[in-house]
Parts: C-alpha cells; sequence; structure tokens
C-alpha cells in the first residue's frame, strides 16, 4: 500500500461524497455546503491510493491557539491501515504548539483518537445542536 498525502483542494466532488456516504455521514445529504465547508477549512489533508480518494480529515482554527478537528472519514475498506493516524500526525506538524486542540468522537472513533494523545476533556459536556441523524 503506498497512500500519499496531499493538501490540495481542487477534489472531484463525487469522491469526496462517496467517502461520505461510505462512512453514512449525513453531511454528505448536503452536498453543496459540504464541499464548501472543506473548501473554507483552515487546513484539509487528504489520502491517496493512486488517484483514489481513500481519507480526508479537516480543520477549523483561529490559526494561533486554538484549533477544531470536525471531520475524519477514511473508506472502510481502508481502515485499520494507519491512514488516519498518518492524517493526525500531518495535523501535528501544523498544530502541536496550539494551547487547544479539540474534537468531538463517539463509538470506535474514541479510542482512535486516544491513540493519537487525546483525553476527555475533564468534566467538560460536550454540546451542540445537530441536525444529524449519524450520532443519536
Amino acid at each position: 500500500m503506498n497512500i500519499e498525502l496531499s493538501e490540495k483542494r481542487n477534489i472531484d466532488k463525487e469522491q469526496i461524497l462517496e467517502l461520505y456516504r461510505k462512512n453514512e455521514w449525513s453531511s454528505a445529504e448536503k452536498p453543496d455546503e459540504l464541499i464548501k465547508a472543506l473548501e473554507n477549512s483552515h487546513a484539509l489533508v487528504t489520502a491517496w491510493d493512486g488517484d483514489k480518494l481513500v481519507g480526508l480529515a479537516n480543520s477549523l482554527s483561529d490559526g494561533y491557539l486554538v484549533v477544531y478537528y470536525p471531520h475524519l472519514l477514511v473508506l472502510p475498506e481502508y481502515q485499520g491501515r494507519g491512514i488516519g493516524r498518518m492524517i493526525m500526525d500531518k495535523f501535528q506538524e501544523k498544530y502541536a504548539s496550539f494551547h487547544q486542540q479539540i474534537l468531538v468522537a463517539d463509538g470506535g472513533a474514541i479510542e482512535f483518537y486516544n491513540k493519537c494523545g487525546f483525553e476527555k476533556a475533564g468534566s467538560c459536556m460536550p454540546m451542540w445542536k445537530y441536525k444529524g441523524h449519524d450520532h443519536d
């Protein structure tokens, strides 16, 4: 397996939607908004197997102190091969010195993010207004 990471932003919309649909993320139901959101991210890191998009993550940041990681997806058939970790390592090259790195994890993602050095945020309670249906 020869996975290459990229920060290019001119990605075929259909490949992005396929990645989100295969992971059953409800943001695929709003394709125009999803693409605009990714294009306007502070950073966007993608993983490629040749010309096939196999992973993607983005960050939102003030550029100095705080970064939030809203999305990290890997095609199901590529999961468990270290691609997500490669992407998070790439983000650490950019954000390791930041005062606060934030994400929301559920299910099996919790163990993955623990392995990447993230921990439960003290006694903080995650809160949101969410219009999706994939994190009930």
